[in-house]
């Protein structure tokens, strides 16, 4: 199951946040909750020397995000660089400068102008965490293997095998920023399998609809299951087999 929230009135704020393509900010690292907020979508993209600035038209989202504050776009924790149109202060775009690695390592790099891109402002000690903890950091990418709408919209995608040992039946991962329960694994040489299970509504508020097979989406995967993995090498502690 997918889900999503609404615009909420909570503000990120200040400083550059530790994230794909950012360096750490003062205050540490930002996290998300994977509960996408809106659908904006890619209005310019100015490919710079040393950065490429994505101009993003957050529609009718409520939040406003003041230069510096730290927001989720399609899983990628990016910092606001610009506001408004031409330098306006108010206005629906908003600009986030990408390095060339973040765009080499993740989706970013083949955005284009009009595509739809998944949003969300950094959480709050007072956002209700519907979803589950995501940092922003992209740990790979996935591809689309196959798209199933018959019934129930069912997407399988194909994961690097580095990340095949963090996923598990009923866990959690994040899509393109969207915190998503995986319903199965199947586990192969080169890399698992996830399916996944998309709700009308996530459909209608996120960018996952878009999709067709041969797409490749960011992932992150559930951190808590990274920092076991690294508990275990640690202690040298062999890492349980599946099935077992």
């Amino acid at each position: 199951m997918a889900e999503y929230r609404a615009s909420g009135a909570e503000a990120s704020s200040a400083s550059t946040p530790r994230g794909a393509g950012n360096p750490a900010g003062r205050y540490g690292r930002r996290v998300f909750t994977g509960l996408v907020q809106a659908l904006g979508r890619i209005a310019a993209i100015d490919r710079g020397a040393v950065s490429t600035r994505f101009i993003v038209d957050v529609g009718t989202w409520a939040h406003r995000p003041e230069s510096g504050a730290s927001i989720a776009v399609n899983g990628c924790c990016l910092t606001v660089v610009d506001r408004g149109a031409s330098g306006t202060e108010v206005g629906s775009l908003i600009g986030f400068d990408v390095i060339p690695q973040t765009l080499a390592v993740t989706s970013l790099g083949r955005l284009r102008v009009g595509d739809g891109v998944n949003l969300e402002h950094a959480a709050t000690p007072m956002t209700f965490l519907g979803g589950h903890v995501v940092l922003g950091h992209v740990d790979g990418l996935a591809e689309v293997v196959s798209v199933a709408q018959d019934g129930e919209w069912r997407v399988r995608l194909r994961l690097p095998p580095a990340l095949s040992r963090f996923v598990v039946d009923k866990g959690s991962i994040a899509l393109d920023g969207v915190s998503l329960t995986i319903a199965r694994v199947e586990d192969s040489a080169d890399g698992s399998v996830v399916d996944v299970c998309l709700i009308p509504e996530t459909l209608a508020r996120t960018n996952l609809a878009e999709r067709a097979v041969g797409d490749v989406l960011n992932v992150e995967v559930d951190h808590l299951a990274k920092l076991v993995a690294r508990q275990l090498e640690w202690m040298k502690v062999p890492e349980p087999q599946r099935g077992a």
